[in-house]
């Protein structure tokens, strides 16, 4: 696509603000994922399709036979390597976890055909990986985070009866009430003439102005994605914006940082009246400076029947990595609640 530079740049951008990382901390973390692919746990998955079989990538980290929690990362497009750092506080927990690349992401098979990317498609993927990996309603917790928590929604609308507990992270339930947040609240609190450039820019469909992705990453990235100075951010993160697929995410979520482009698939995307749907018990997570509106994440865990909400007071859009002193608290006694019944 004519706007694959956006990635580039980001990726680009942030690899070369890294100056401490040497080339051997990069042969390193090349090594490392090729290791992952060949390490006990690892499974490939084959998924039916309209358009054929093909395989996806998943990871079991950990065995618990009453707790196991499939996590589903954002974009579209990106890559397991969101959660990267899950492994150092679940298993001790005696939580099981599975790392899992959607179909087009990472080590998962990507085709190139966009008739694939449909939130129905993606649904009925999730069932597939479920029934492979044994998950069922006495074990299987679903997390998503960003498009993630959108992507489980959707599933909890069709298959709530297999679930155990939901846990939705930093999403909202309606993308013109995110594009709203973004911006009359973010948009607000920067430099009044960075927002109107930006803004002039993207009225223009400008995307390819180097100043685009410049201004955002001053403004916007360190403030409300992940509240680290660029060049500390952690090798998972850089990692799974490096395996972004462009082909998935512009077309389902398009060019703009203030919500969805028009003609995104996924414009106008609202489910605030369905929530009340979901009963399985729920746990939504959002942080304070989160690209999302925390409050209208409290709204969410107060919609489904049975709720609550984890608020990750210095945490942003990637709380986990921002503020894990809150966040898997928050997670893992939601987990243990529900398992023991006292949720």
């Amino acid at each position: 696509m004519k706007n694959y530079w956006i990635a580039f740049a980001l990726i680009s951008f942030l690899f070369l603000s890294c100056k401490s990382e040497t080339a051997s901390e990069d042969s390193e973390q090349e090594n490392t994922a090729e290791m992952t692919m060949s390490e006990d746990g690892v499974k490939m998955i084959p998924i039916s399709t309209p358009l054929g079989e093909y395989n996806v990538f998943t990871k079991r980290v950990g065995d618990n036979p009453d707790m196991k929690v499939l996590l589903l990362h954002g974009g579209p497009g990106m890559s397991h390597l969101q959660y990267g750092n899950f492994d150092q506080y679940f298993p001790q927990e005696g939580i099981e976890f599975i790392w899992y690349d959607q179909l087009g992401s990472a080590h998962s098979d990507q085709p190139d055909d966009s008739s694939l990317w449909t939130i129905e498609r993606f649904v009925d993927e999730v069932e597939q990986v479920r029934q492979a990996l044994g998950l069922d309603k006495d074990n299987f917790y679903l997390l998503g985070q960003s498009w993630g928590g959108m992507l489980s929604m959707e599933y909890a609308f069709r298959h709530q009866d297999k679930l155990k507990g939901l846990i939705i992270c930093n999403m909202m339930s309606s993308l013109d009430e995110y594009e709203k947040y973004a911006k009359e609240v973010l948009g607000q609190q920067m430099p009044d003439e960075v927002f109107a450039e930006l803004m002039e820019i993207e009225k223009n469909g400008d995307f390819e102005n180097p100043r685009y992705m410049e201004l955002l990453m001053e403004h916007h990235y360190p403030e409300h994605v992940l509240r680290m100075p660029l060049d500390e951010w952690p090798a998972d993160v850089n990692q799974t914006l490096e395996q972004v697929n462009p082909n998935v995410y512009v077309y389902m979520q398009g060019h703009s940082e203030f919500g969805i482009t028009p003609g995104a698939s996924l414009e106008g995307w609202d489910v605030r009246d369905q929530l009340k749907e979901i009963t399985v018990p729920t746990l939504v997570v959002g942080g304070t400076h989160d690209t999302m509106d925390p409050n209208h994440m409290e709204w969410m865990s107060k919609e489904v029947a049975n709720g609550r909400f984890l608020l990750c007071p210095n945490g942003s859009h990637l709380s986990q990595y921002d503020d894990p002193e809150h966040f898997f608290p928050g997670v893992i006694k939601f987990i243990k609640d529900v398992n023991s019944g006292e949720f």
